[in-house]
This record gives C-alpha cells, sequence and structure tokens, in this order.
C-alpha cells in the first residue's frame, strides 16, 4: 500500500478528476451533501471558507495497492483501511469522499479531504509525506497487504538497453531461485533461459567472492541487478531451500490452505452507485495537474 499526496487550491477541479473518471464509483462520503456532484463541491467549499484563509486547502490522496491483493479488496475492505489510515494521519472531524478507480490494474481509490475541519480549524500538514509513509507501512503490515520489491513496479516494456537485460535476468532469477536448492540447480536452469554464470574467485584461491551474469552482449555482477541478487544472498536462499526440503520430506504434509486477511467490519455507511455528473471542465491548479500526470 502506498499513498500519493497534493495540496490543492480548489476543490472543484480534484472532484471533477475523481468523480468524472470512467468507471469511478464514489464508496464512502462524511460531512458533505451528496445530492449530486455540484452538491459535493458547495460543501467542501462552503467549509473551507469558515476558517483560516490558507492557500491549499484540500488534501487530494490516493491509496495504491498491489495487483496481488486485488482477489479480496472490495469496496468495504479499502473503505476500512481508508478511514484507519486518515485517522492515524489526524485527519478528524472533517468532510472527506471516498472514489474507486478502475482505470489501473492495480486496485486504487482517491480521498478529497478538506483540510479546514467542521470547527473551523486548520489541520496541520506538518512532515505529512513522512507520516504517511510510516503509517502507510504499518497498515500493509496490519492487514497482510503484499509488500513489492521496488523492481517489480518497474513496466518492463518501456525499458531500453542494457536495463531490459538486467531486468530480464532479475526477472529470471526471481522466478527460479525458489525452486532450486543448489547452486548447480541454479545455473542449469538459468542457461536453459540462456543466461551465464560467471563465479568470480579471489585471486588464485577457490575462495568465491562474487558472481556475474550475462545474457547476450550484456554482462552484470549480481549486486548491480539488485542486492537480493549478489553471491552471498543467493547462495543463503539456496541453502535454505534445501533444509525445508529436507525438513518438508521427514514431516507429515501440511494443510497449506489459508483465508484471506481480515479487515475492519465496523465501517460506516456506505454510498452505492455513480454520480449523474456532468463535465465541468478540468480547472485544476498546477500541482493537481502534475499530480493527475
Amino acid at each position: 500500500m502506498m499513498a500519493k499526496i497534493v495540496q490543492g487550491r480548489g476543490f472543484r477541479g480534484v472532484i471533477n478528476y475523481v468523480l468524472d473518471k470512467d468507471n469511478a464509483r464514489l464508496i464512502y462520503a462524511e460531512g458533505v451533501r451528496s445530492k449530486d456532484k455540484e452538491s459535493v463541491i458547495h460543501s467542501f467549499i462552503t467549509q473551507s471558507k469558515a476558517g483560516p484563509d490558507i492557500t491549499k486547502p484540500v488534501a487530494h490522496i490516493s491509496l495504491d495497492f498491489s495487483i496481488q491483493d486485488k482477489e479480496w479488496l472490495t469496496d468495504r475492505a479499502m473503505i476500512g483501511i481508508a478511514l484507519e489510515y486518515l485517522d492515524k494521519m489526524g485527519y478528524k472531524n472533517t468532510q472527506f469522499i471516498i472514489a474507486r478507480h478502475h482505470d489501473t490494474d492495480h486496485p486504487h481509490i482517491h480521498l478529497v479531504i478538506n483540510r479546514i475541519d467542521s470547527e473551523g480549524k486548520r489541520i496541520s500538514d506538518k512532515n505529512e509525506r513522512f507520516r504517511s509513509t510510516k503509517v502507510c507501512m504499518e497498515l500493509t503490515k496490519k492487514y497482510g497487504l503484499y509488500i513489492a520489491n521496488g523492481k517489480e513496479n518497474v513496466k518492463r516494456h518501456r525499458l531500453k538497453e542494457p536495463d531490459k537485460t538486467k531486468y530480464g535476468i532479475y526477472d529470471a532469477i526471481k522466478a527460479t531461485l525458489p525452486k532450486c536448492r543448489n547452486w548447480q540447480e541454479l545455473t542449469t536452469e538459468l542457461k536453459r533461459q540462456g543466461i551465464t554464470t560467471d563465479f568470480r574467485r579471489n585471486g588464485s584461491t577457490d575462495k568465491i567472492q562474487g558472481i556475474r551474469f550475462g545474457q547476450g552482449n550484456y554482462t552484470f555482477n549480481g549486486s548491480q541487478i539488485d542486492r537480493s541478487c549478489s553471491y552471498s544472498k543467493i547462495d543463503f536462499q539456496l541453502k535454505q531451500n534445501s533444509r525445508e526440503q529436507e525438513i518438508s520430506l521427514q514431516s507429515p504434509k501440511q494443510d497449506d490452505s489459508h483465508s484471506q486477511p481480515s479487515v475492519l467490519e465496523n465501517v460506516g455507511s456506505v454510498l452505492g452507485g455513480l454520480f449523474d455528473v456532468q463535465q465541468l471542465g478540468t480547472d485544476c491548479d498546477p500541482d493537481e495537474v502534475e499530480f493527475q500526470r
């Protein structure tokens, strides 16, 4: 789970974006009139004018989840996680809406929040991004959400050489390593995929101090591909695999089925359906345009 945060000057542009997106659905709202989109916008603007005059009263946050969690992330589950995120971030006693978008493979929701609370006080944004990163990790661990390696988020089809080959080797190692118990098995499987393995030794001794992988015209040190692909890290994983297999052969087979992680059940009322909205123009400030880009 990751959060992207942008502060905005006006509510109309961001709400147009959040609710007018194809197949967007408003799934939760707090403190706003929800008759139609114009009522939502008017509610936000009215409350923002009741407090101190601040340049950016809008908080627009998207909460992005891994495609690995898509099957169990229902609207209800995402609302529960979002409400806990808002509470931990200090967004209390204020207006907000939650909309779910379906324009990407990974599940994600958009939150629009009023930085002026219901008592006309400004909600602090001090160290907001640092606090958000910490909260996201807490909730990711609490609900057993998938934690992706940074390389897993890279769009492979956009890469050029030599990165294209480097990421191809990385993917092959990650897919093959769990199936292998020793270096011989790993190097044999990689060779079948056109990847060479070269052990770097310490001078004239037999002690191995590093490894290089190659494919086509490119070669890379293991650590250049990823820290997890260094000789020591792979060697450790192979030994783990071997030990686990030995244990499994000695022990009765266990039922490894498991249920999906539980989520907050006591969430508030959910608004169903998509607003009957009309295009009112983007009217976005530069920060919001950059966020959408």
